[in-house]
């Protein structure tokens, strides 16, 4: 997969896509759709596949002092993106310029001029350009003056409505990783270097994978069931394990993070990215009379994570 950070200078080859606009947070089964609807199209007219998305997240450029809302990274985004076979990504930088374009200057500039794409798909609720005054009614009738096509898409609907970021949200603000991934399509993976820590987890028979979560959406805090890919290096695989999301109460920590123990491991792991999926919550964080409590604790959490994840 080609990534570009630009709309403009576009070689010819990587011009004339079929391509799914949007911000895709999750990168959701209603995502997918909508990626689906754009590889039909590139497939029958013999384009690449590109997606169209922003980075910051415009909700982060417009309230940069909200409160963490992202399901994923850029990271975790393009590796997902890539995963479903997406040929071309054009992850355009959201800053005062574009956010100033109108709908029309969007349409025009960007999918016309800049990245010459000859289809786009969107969902019904789409909005752009400055103010998101721009429908999906209007990106028709742009298409129809500027000659590219459009498409459409219908919400996904799952349970008792459509799938959503924010419905994706709840389910892991709730401890509910299952439902979530059964909207997103794939567990709910937390992306990212690993980061020195303080050593305690080595200190107790448990050696961590400690990352950073700032900006992403936390989910519900305490131990999860989770399987992990390590992305490079000689370390590089699946392997299961049990992980901490939370602020360790134990120690007096307040900086929310994810500590990951990998079952049956032996590496350092320091500087290298990996993935955690979260499968299935435990229990709540809990502050423990000693330090001998908590590590009977922990033998009971990864016992229970085995025997949940075997069963997968």
């Amino acid at each position: 997969m080609k990534t570009y950070t630009t709309w403009t200078d576009l070689p010819p080859e990587d011009r004339g896509a079929s391509a799914a606009i949007g911000n895709f947070d999750g990168v959701h089964r209603g995502h997918q759709a909508v990626i689906d609807i754009a590889r039909t199209q590139a497939e029958k007219t013999g384009v690449p596949l590109g997606v169209v998305t922003f980075e910051p997240h415009p909700r982060e450029f417009f309230s940069p002092g909200a409160p963490p809302f992202r399901l994923m990274n850029a990271e975790a985004k393009s590796n997902r993106l890539a995963k479903l076979g997406v040929d071309r990504l054009y992850q355009l930088p959201f800053g005062v310029a574009l956010a100033g374009l109108s709908a029309e200057a969007f349409a025009r500039d960007v999918i016309v001029d800049g990245l010459g794409l000859s289809h786009v798909v969107v969902g019904a609720d789409f909005c752009f350009g400055k103010g998101r005054k721009g429908t999906a009614q209007d990106l028709v009738r742009f298409g129809q003056e500027m000659g590219f096509g459009v498409t459409l898409a219908k919400l996904l609907e799952h349970g008792s409505g459509a799938v959503s970021s924010t419905a994706i949200r709840s389910a892991l603000s709730e401890g509910r990783p299952r439902d979530a991934a059964a909207m997103l399509g794939h567990w709910h993976r937390i992306d990212g270097a690993v980061i020195g820590g303080d050593k305690r987890g080595r200190e107790l028979g448990y050696p961590t994978a400690n990352m950073s979560i700032a900006g992403l959406h936390p989910p519900r805090f305490g131990i999860y069931a989770v399987l992990v890919d390590v992305m490079a290096g000689p370390h590089q695989g699946s392997y299961h394990g049990a992980a901490s999301v939370g602020v360790r109460p134990m120690f007096g920590q307040n900086v929310p993070n994810c500590e990951t123990f990998l079952f049956d491991f032996d590496g350092d792991l320091y500087g290298t990215h990996i993935s955690v999926a979260l499968v299935e919550f435990l229990r709540p964080e809990e502050k423990f009379d000693s330090l001998d409590a908590l590590i009977a604790q922990m033998d009971a959490d990864c016992a229970q994570a085995r025997e949940i994840l075997a069963a997968l």
